[in-house]
């Protein structure tokens, strides 16, 4: 099983992105959750252009050296968890989970670190909320994160295929959990106990401070629940809240030139974790 998914990498993440991108759109069309402040016309093209633009800058500077770096610590041996002493379904399971309390630590700091946050604030100064904002990311924040993933791959010493599975999961839980999607109540309040649910999340989005340093998983809830940085709901409630920053509301900065300019524009602003404020 393991070969057979290193083997068809690129493939796979590709047909679960569009597999999931495409029912999650569906789904918001059909079925929204809140109103939305613009058009899909407005955002989308930027969303998506920076999905692109990301996905091409990491093929050509790191073409598969998150998985060759795993392989070849499986060969020699590296990390924490070859050094345990487990069955390989074991370790395959627990890399998974580790990798995912790695990038909920990760976005906490990219909170807490003025310099940080921004990169990552072009995520959140998104003004809604739905399934491409779940790869709004700048590229910026993209190739920190890469760097942070290798590192917690060779100290962990994660098997090369725990960290295929676990990328599509990644991509495919952070559009779910970003989606526009009414989902029934009773199963969100279900769902969320293993899983960061859209409504869940959304919290993280809002304009007000304290909640979006809240609510910070993206795949497994248990984190926030753990570590005391879980809320289950907006002060305002879902459909009144606002989403985005109190900073970039301007129609014009949905233009990805814009975007991409956000992080050297201005202060950092009272958002990080510590700041005033003001």
């Amino acid at each position: 099983m393991a070969e057979l998914i290193l083997a068809h990498e690129p493939a796979i993440r590709l047909t679960f992105f569009i597999g999931i991108f495409a029912t999650m759109a569906f789904w918001e069309i059909v079925l929204p959750r809140r109103a939305a402040s613009f058009s899909r016309w407005r955002r989308w093209p930027s969303n998506l252009s920076i999905v692109v633009l990301n996905s091409l800058l990491l093929h050509i500077l790191l073409p598969g050296v998150a998985v060759g770096v795993a392989l070849a610590g499986e060969r020699n041996g590296w990390g924490l968890l070859d050094a345990a002493t487990l069955p390989a379904w074991m370790k395959f399971a627990l890399a998974i989970v580790l990798l995912d309390l790695a990038i909920y630590l990760q976005h906490v700091m990219f909170h807490a670190l003025p310099a940080l946050w921004r990169f990552h604030r072009m995520h959140h100064a998104d003004p809604d909320f739905d399934v491409t904002t779940g790869g709004r990311f700048h590229t910026g924040e993209i190739i920190i994160s890469a760097g942070y993933k290798l590192a917690i791959v060779v100290a962990l010493g994660v098997p090369a295929a725990s960290f295929v599975v676990f990328e599509v999961l990644l991509n495919a839980t952070s559009m779910f959990n970003h989606s526009n999607i009414d989902l029934p109540l009773a199963l969100d309040r279900a769902l969320r106990w293993i899983l960061v649910t859209p409504d869940m999340h959304r919290v993280h989005h809002s304009v007000e401070r304290d909640e979006t340093n809240s609510n910070f998983g993206f795949n497994l809830s248990w984190w926030d629940r753990l570590l005391g940085t879980y809320r289950a709901q907006p002060a305002a409630g879902h459909d009144e809240m606002t989403i985005g920053l109190d900073v970039f509301r301007e129609p014009a900065q949905l233009r990805l030139d814009r975007m991409l300019l956000q992080p050297f524009v201005g202060p950092a602003g009272r958002y990080p974790i510590g700041a005033r404020d003001v």
